[in-house]
């Protein structure tokens, strides 16, 4: 596996994005305009795409939150690659690309019903949070954060 540190003009980025998309939309449902609003990839300057023997395996992101923390966004693996420990490895460069940068802690969200993902965050050490920001009052969001 090889973890390239990259932006969001990145076209195998925007590729895992588009399937994440896609996945998100039907699990949304008829929420999916209120979740895609908050999801746009154009201005993410802190990508990662993860890859397996040269194909794009698994992405994620980060971007600016508060002073000091990140949030973390756009985690997704593809399918024939999951249950690979992808998700943790990105989740790890996340972290480590935003301590570099001084930042302290991260934030994100995620459905309550993605029980995979949950089990990555929790697993690399997310502690469950009241909701933020426009997820106050969204019973399919559960919020987790950790510090670094």
């Amino acid at each position: 596996m090889y973890i390239l540190r990259t932006d969001s003009f990145n076209v195998d980025f925007q590729k895992l994005v588009k399937s994440l998309d896609v996945t998100l939309s039907e699990h949304n449902g008829e929420n999916d305009d209120f979740f895609a609003q908050f999801n746009t990839i154009d201005t993410i300057k802190n990508c990662v795409v993860a890859y397996i023997e040269g194909i794009p395996a698994a992405c994620g992101a980060f971007k600016p939150f508060s002073e000091n923390t990140v949030e973390i966004k756009r985690m997704f693996t593809n399918t024939e690659f999951r249950k690979q420990g992808l998700g943790s490895a990105i989740v790890k460069e996340l972290e480590n690309w935003a301590a570099e940068l001084n930042f302290k802690k991260a934030v994100l969200e995620t459905s309550r019903d993605l029980k995979s993902a949950i089990s990555v965050y929790e697993k690399s050490g997310f502690y469950k949070i009241s909701n933020y920001g426009q997820y106050v009052g969204i019973e399919q969001s559960v919020c987790y954060e950790k510090v670094f």
